[in-house]
């Protein structure tokens, strides 16, 4: 094998060589993609590699800029280029060892396909042979193609794609010709010219790179000046990250979905709005920054839409530091954001808004709850109860109207989680996920009707037919009115005047509920605007209380801050009154005693 590679190198023509090896088969594992609600990538599952990159829908100059760096004379080789090669085997013979370098395209993309990294002669001679019998079988855009899906471009991202989304945050067809030089300027080392983490490295060997391209003709001299003078975006950290929460839901219920072993790449749509994510992951971020000192470690925040659809999935501040979703599986004490479903249940019971409590000392079954406040506030209306989130008057609702049915309202509206129903319920101490919030609060916004959450659409073949088409539940009436627009009117006061008003949107019409637990482990707020319901909540991993952290304040600040864009983007309207009350009943016949036959014969004629 060495005397074929080292004739390879010295140019013997290949009917003057033995007959070679036969290649082994290329394998590559299919892959799942996710796109989000408007086609673009959010997350590849599966396989590592992507099919060969389609040369045809890049510009020209994102292969040129890898020929030129890495193989000049690519278009003319058959595989090897002898001269480097010979050098290559004489620098190994006298050294003692093997050297990488003298690698042409073909010969790297052998390594990727057949081989590992050892560094030995036989190795390299071995990726000689293949690479000849690669340029047989392929043609040189095939293998160009093959090669730019395969190589690594570090932080995680094997091929053209995967470097454009994770560097610049754009499919590689989108890729000026400064940041494609960036991109192949990595292959020299992956470590030594990450463009994130060795900017100043990367950039130098960038210029290198767009001086051989001007040098093989692949660009101007008037390009490469203006791509120098350029400073493109590089993403510190993956832009995708926070989607990945969502992406690893997803895929779960794609993977109960498929049957057996996946044979060919698919292609999931899904609910999910990636620039509603991304305000969302950075409105959570940096609330949790600015709180930090209070002790504030995660977050997680859910929209769902008003027939169902999940447009943002949060599931922490950090993917990549640690992938547990808590907008998914944590499940956290509601606090007094659970009090809507107990004022749902008093509005469906006869009570108005009006309705007079008295804010009192109230102990019940052994069970004394206590206000935020200290003073309390005497004869109020429930209305001003529910905005200032007093507790003894929701304790003492409860039990007023039956714990069994706050229980069935909330599961009605969309809780799944079981719901324990001691005298504690009424504030908030049954364990539910953001999610579930998120699909319960719906119902409020989208004129009272019960949805179920989801985010995924449809799978289909990469490039070909459907093969799953989802069929949600549609939503079905849960709120009937006067109630619902009881309710409403009493949680657009909570934003007002009450616990919520740093959740205050001026000009939208936005209403909510804030829900601090009594040891401050837990903080949420949960609110909508018309057919959009956003849940945040904030606290810890372990389970630890923070410092003086209530559902109206970080929580509420960066609801506030991410649906602050989301009212515009998604074009928010007003939160719809609902169905109609029933006509009142109409009143009951008065009965009349029916005149008897033949009276009018008994009266005295008229004169």
């Amino acid at each position: 094998m060495i005397a074929l590679a080292v004739a390879l190198s010295l140019g013997a023509s290949l009917p003057d060589l033995p007959s070679l090896p036969s290649l082994p088969p290329i394998r590559r594992d299919p892959q799942i993609t996710y796109v989000d609600r408007a086609g673009a990538v959010i997350g590849v599952r599966g396989g590592r590699y992507a099919p060969p990159a389609d040369l045809a829908k890049l510009p020209a100059y994102v292969p040129a800029a890898f020929v030129a760096i890495e193989d000049r004379r690519f278009y003319e080789h058959a595989g090897v280029d002898p001269m480097g090669i010979a050098r290559a085997i004489v620098s190994d013979l006298s050294k003692g060892r093997a050297a990488q370098g003298a690698s042409t395209i073909t010969q790297q993309l052998a390594r990727n396909l057949f081989l590992s990294n050892e560094r030995t002669v036989e190795r390299k001679a071995t990726e000689a042979v293949y690479a000849v019998e690669l340029e047989r079988a392929f043609s040189k855009q095939q293998i160009l193609g093959m090669y730019l899906s395969r190589v690594y471009f570090g932080s995680g991202a094997y091929g053209i794609e995967a470097a454009a989304r994770r560097y610049y945050n754009k499919p590689a067809a989108k890729l000026t010709i400064r940041e494609a030089a960036s991109l192949a300027a990595v292959m020299k080392s992956p470590v030594a010219y990450d463009p994130a983490d060795q900017p100043a490295a990367n950039a130098a060997r960038t210029r290198l790179v767009l001086d051989a391209m001007v040098e093989t003709g692949a660009i101007t001299a008037a390009q490469r000046a203006k791509a120098l003078a350029q400073t493109p975006k590089v993403w510190k950290d993956a832009p995708d990250a926070p989607t990945q929460y969502f992406v690893d839901w997803v895929d779960g219920q794609t993977r109960k979905l498929l049957t057996g072993p996946l044979h060919q790449d698919l292609v999931v749509e899904t609910t999910l709005d990636s620039q509603l994510e991304a305000a969302a992951a950075q409105a959570v971020s940096a609330s949790v920054t600015r709180h930090k000192g209070q002790g504030v470690e995660q977050a997680a925040a859910v929209s769902v839409d008003a027939v169902g659809r999940i447009r943002v999935l949060v599931g922490g501040v950090d993917y990549a530091k640690s992938q547990f979703d808590r907008a998914v599986d944590a499940h956290r004490q509601a606090g007094s954001s659970w009090k809507p479903f107990v004022y749902l249940a008093a509005m469906e019971s006869g009570r108005t808004p009006d309705t007079p409590v008295v804010d009192e000392p109230v102990t019940i079954n052994g069970w004394s709850p206590h206000n935020f406040e200290p003073e309390f506030m005497g004869s109020i209306t429930l209305q001003t109860a529910l905005a200032h989130s007093v507790n003894t008057v929701a304790a003492k609702l409860a039990d007023d109207v039956g714990r069994d049915k706050v229980a069935a309202d909330a599961h009605r509206v969309g809780i799944v989680s079981q719901i324990n129903t001691d005298p504690a319920m009424a504030l908030g101490t049954t364990l539910v996920t953001p999610l579930e919030m998120a699909q319960a609060y719906t119902a409020f916004s989208n004129g009272g009707n019960r949805v179920a959450a989801y985010g995924l659409e449809r799978i289909r073949v990469a490039g070909g037919a459907v093969i799953f088409q989802n069929r949600p539940t549609p939503p079905t009436p849960a709120i009937a009115n006067p109630p619902l627009s009881e309710l409403n009117q009493m949680l657009r006061q909570v934003v007002a005047v009450g616990t919520g008003t740093k959740a205050a949107i001026p000009g939208y019409d936005v209403a909510g509920k804030t829900g601090t637990t009594s040891d401050f482990k837990d903080a949420w707020f949960c609110g909508f605007t018309g057919g959009f319901a956003t849940v945040v909540w904030m606290g810890r991993d372990d389970n630890t209380a923070m410092r003086g952290i209530t559902g109206g304040s970080a929580p509420a600040e960066a609801w506030r801050s991410y649906m602050g864009y989301a009212v515009r983007h998604v074009a928010a309207t007003a939160i719809p009154p609902g169905p109609p009350p029933p006509a009142p009943a109409a009143p009951a016949p008065t009965e009349t005693q029916p005149p008897i036959p033949g009276l009018n014969d008994l009266l005295p004629p008229k004169t």
